[in-house]
């Protein structure tokens, strides 16, 4: 009986101990994967300052990159959001006889407002013009002087077009509303026939604005595919080199029984490198780019709020974090095109 629970005790304590020694060699394993880690940075590293002409070269070139990313996507934001401006302020303006009365033309406005693409509407009656005509013009003085007369400001008072400005939620799609205006008796009736409704004014404007929005776009993802190219050859030609001139080294480590990841770590580091430093680097000089552009801009009355909010202080770490990990990206591919065909 005594024996039996010896036999059990001894059991206990045996397994206790391997817990312990597996406790131990995980320790130790972890331990030494952190250090291997250290190492493959430190290679890395090394290797970065050893071909440095070759890295500074695919560094620059990866930076063209992502600053003609950078640039094309503020580009297309400043034109589309411009545009889309634009045609929010386009409003259709129509043209009434002088003299036609208030009240008919809030009459008018409602017929008008059975259009769904009809967002408001304004009217104006010749006397409201006309007080709108001084307002404008309060600075010339001479016209001022002119109108103080009674009799000349009557002509052009009774020369005063009443008219209904109409905003519409797509400027794309207003059928409809002319149809309205067309076929509407009490609108015909009190139309100016000599003043057309605007149905196209600023439309030529947008359409150019749109276009440049899409050249700006596709012209900058070509250019931007084109050194994306340029800069994966550039690193994976630095890669390649790196390989051939530690090809003895390399050796030395397989006969040691170094696995492929320590092989192969220090050179993904010494790409990873260079796609930190150009992440940093064209987000600086992008962020320098907009910061001396943007109040510009906004003086000819382009529409930069998109833009500003991209790069306002509370999304620039993003930005920055972004554009670090685009740069990281395209080195890893680089290293991993290079390493698969070269390091075997």
């Amino acid at each position: 009986m005594s024996s039996h629970k010896k036999i059990r005790t001894f059991d206990k304590a045996d397994r206790l101990k391997q817990k312990e020694n597996l406790k131990v060699l995980v320790e130790n394993s972890n331990v030494g994967k952190m250090r291997s880690a250290g190492r493959v940075v430190k290679y890395g590293a090394a290797g970065f300052t050893r071909n440095i002409w070759l890295s500074i070269a695919a560094t620059l070139v990866m930076t063209v990159t992502l600053i003609i990313l950078m640039i094309t996507i503020g580009a297309s934001l400043i034109l589309s959001s411009t545009a889309e401006s634009l045609r929010q302020k386009i409003d259709i303006a129509v043209y009434f006889k002088p003299g036609t009365s208030l009240e008919t033309l809030e009459n008018m406005s409602e017929m008008v407002k059975t259009d769904p693409n009809v967002r408001s509407i304004e009217v104006a009656d010749s006397a409201m013009g006309y007080m709108q005509y001084l307002q404008e013009n309060q600075d010339n003085l001479e016209l001022m002087d002119v109108l103080q007369d009674p009799e000349m400001s009557q002509i052009v008072l009774d020369t005063m077009n009443a008219v209904m400005n109409i905003k519409v939620y797509d400027p794309d799609n207003i059928e409809q509303l002319k149809h309205i205006i067309d076929t509407t008796q009490i609108i015909q009736d009190n139309i100016d026939p000599e003043e057309k409704p605007t149905y196209d004014t600023n439309r030529s404007e947008i359409a150019t604005i749109s276009s440049w929005a899409n050249i700006a776009k596709n012209g900058g993802l070509i250019l931007g595919a084109v050194f994306l190219i340029i800069s994966i050859l550039m690193i994976f030609n630095t890669i390649r080199m790196a390989i051939f001139s530690r090809r003895e080294e390399i050796y030395m480590m397989r006969l040691v029984g170094a696995d492929n990841t320590f092989i192969r770590g220090p050179f993904l580091v010494e790409a990873q490198i260079c796609g930190v430093i150009s992440g940093l680097l064209s987000s600086t000089i992008a962020y320098t780019i907009y910061r001396f552009l943007i109040p510009k801009l906004a003086n000819y009355g382009t529409d930069v709020s998109s833009v500003e909010m991209l790069m306002g202080t509370h999304n620039l770490v993003l930005v920055y974090l972004v554009m670090i990990a685009i740069g990281m990206m395209i080195g890893a591919i680089s290293a991993r095109l290079a390493m698969q065909k070269y390091l075997k």
